[in-house]
């Protein structure tokens, strides 16, 4: 081969077969025999031949590379981007997968209309060969304007009832009951709730989860306060709960930086966490593990949840299906020092 590069026509003499039967097992054409793609691939070892991703979209229609998606309804959010360890456990599940099927990441936000409206056009020119959303709004049009174009789609959370598309999601109002059970088992008779945004596609679930299992427990009724997924939010949330009811023995938040702001707060006012007041977060983020105290806390586990979002995508991709699969994780209860 001299000092060019393997060609097809090497990898075709060195496996005994055509340079046709070559190009289709290179761009994964099923019929060929399962025996024949062996020597093939073992050829294209041998001879160190890397195919030429140009001309391979031209035989494949596939460029290789699937689009990642952070979308929101509500402006900027880049500071939650770049605060919150739940997008890093994103990435974290989803690029393994990718790596193993040799197919790039390409990392997009969208924030507006027009940015949403700029990611469909850029896609629907060829830009990935699909989307794996996260949408942080409930309300969020996106979604249904990839599954309008006719864009391979796969959500981290359930889709609106009229977009048809994959999704993974997390039994949420389970657990958000784990929480509530948990206290309740442990003598609290005094609880409260940091709440997410109404906007997150999780808050509902979570707060009825929440306040269902203990209505079922005669529990009265159970202040709420809001946040917004930081750590300053669950830290002002909870200064409002002890300024409105200052006999609260227990927090429940929706996500483990609001808890840990909760914790902040508390500590600030010289109330003991879980003397006084027990606090229970919801991720098992890194966040939990690093709070002070560490925050018992409700796993969900994301990156498994990206991993298996991935994997509908990549198999959406390989069927030439126009819709992915589904997949409900379940919650568990981490108990840690806070509560």
């Amino acid at each position: 081969m001299g000092n060019r590069g393997p060609t097809l026509e090497d990898v075709a003499r060195e496996a005994g077969v055509s340079r046709a039967t070559v190009s289709r097992v290179v761009n994964g054409v099923r019929n060929v025999a399962p025996e024949i793609q062996e020597t093939v691939r073992a050829a294209v070892a041998r001879t160190g031949y890397a195919p030429n991703q140009a001309a391979r979209s031209l035989v494949t229609r596939r460029t290789g590379a699937v689009a990642l998606v952070l979308s929101a309804t509500g402006g900027s959010f880049t500071a939650r981007l770049f605060s919150d360890p739940f997008f890093g456990r994103v990435v974290d599940g989803v690029l393994p997968v990718l790596r193993e099927r040799v197919v790039q990441p390409v990392l997009l936000v969208a924030e507006s209309e027009q940015a949403r409206l700029q990611l469909v056009d850029y896609l629907r020119r060829g830009g990935a060969d699909g989307a794996l959303v996260v949408p942080l709004d409930e309300d969020d049009p996106l979604p249904g304007m990839l599954v309008a174009a006719g864009l391979p789609t796969v959500l981290f959370g359930r889709p609106g009832a009229d977009v048809r598309c994959g999704w993974v999601d997390l039994d949420n109002a389970a657990g958000a009951r784990l929480a509530a059970e948990y206290l309740w088992a442990t003598g609290r008779r005094r609880p409260a709730t940091i709440a997410a945004p109404v906007s997150a596609p999780t808050a509902r679930e979570r707060l009825d989860g929440f306040l269902a299992a203990l209505a079922a427990r005669g529990a009265g009724s159970v202040p709420v306060e809001r946040g917004r997924f930081t750590e300053e939010s669950g830290r002002d949330a909870m200064a409002r709960l002890l300024e409105r009811h200052p006999d609260v023995d227990s927090v429940f938040a929706a996500n483990d930086l609001m808890a840990r702001g909760a914790c902040r707060l508390l500590a600030e006012r010289g109330v003991a966490v879980p003397g006084t007041v027990a606090v229970v977060g919801f991720d098992d983020s890194v966040a939990a593990g690093d709070g002070a105290p560490p925050l018992t806390t409700v796993r969900q586990p994301v990156e498994e949840m990206a991993a298996a979002m991935t994997g509908l995508l990549l198999g959406q991709l390989d069927a030439g299906t126009p819709e992915a699969g589904s997949a409900v994780f379940a919650p568990a209860l981490v108990v840690r020092e806070s509560a």
